[in-house]
């Protein structure tokens, strides 16, 4: 990682400090800041159908940071769904999904307190859909992998620790005009959502949440996809 990132927050506000410790603890990666270094991203997530946002900006200087790269080929894709797992509020439909959850967490979990700055696929909408189905044993670890490339929905940096709060600087912010983003952020769903439905329809024997659970699987299985990442 560069010694100094440009990030974007999209809000429907302007926020100039933010403010360690606020904000809702049921986010991806639990409490923290969450950015993008994908302005147009930080835009589409900072509208709704009925109202404009602002992408605010800002300088992090990353040196001395303890970074955590859930994309990066030292973690699997189960790694970001445990943590999913711990943070997130999920439809567990299934006992199926209830062992799965203890399993994925105990076997797979990242403490992701231990870091200053986190990246990772941004579970929103869609995301959240194709973890939900696979933790109620609905579609395989490798559809789940494919799943996360559908549509380019983009990755999230999510400040975490005190220190990191304080190495930000605020360098202003841009309008979020809702007729132009919530269309592209719409559009950028829809196709997700389409090449999601396309994928199921073709056949795999790929593993599932009861096959890894009953073979036992750790994060060192190969059969594991790693770096989802493009």
């Amino acid at each position: 990682m560069k010694k100094t990132i440009v990030l974007y927050h999209g809000s429907e506000k302007i926020i100039e400090a933010p403010v360690f410790g606020e904000g809702k603890r049921n986010n991806d990666f639990g409490l923290g800041f969450y950015c993008t270094e994908s302005e147009a991203l930080a835009k589409e997530w900072a509208v709704s159908s009925l109202r404009s946002g602002f992408s605010n900006k800002y300088f992090l200087n990353t040196e001395y940071l303890k970074v955590l790269n859930l994309n990066s080929p030292d973690y699997t894709i189960l790694n970001w769904i445990a943590v999913l797992l711990e943070h997130r509020l999920f439809s567990i439909k299934t006992p199926v999904a209830r062992r799965a959850r203890a399993y994925l967490i105990e076997n797979f979990g990242v403490n992701v307190n231990a870091y200053d700055l986190i990246t990772g696929y941004r579970a929103d909408d869609s995301y959240f859909d194709y973890a939900e189905s696979f933790i109620n044993n609905g579609i395989s670890v490798e559809q789940l992998s494919r799943a996360m490339r559908l549509g380019k929905l983009g990755e999230q940096v999510v400040i975490k620790s005190k220190f990191a709060f304080s190495k930000l600087k605020f360098e202003g912010f841009d309008v979020a005009d809702k007729d132009t983003f919530y269309i592209t952020r719409k559009a950028r769903f829809d196709e997700a959502n389409q090449l999601y439905i396309d994928m199921l329809e073709e056949e795999d024997d790929g593993l599932y949440i009861q096959d890894i659970m009953r073979g036992g699987i750790k994060n060192d299985d190969p059969r594991i996809p790693r770096n989802i990442s493009e």
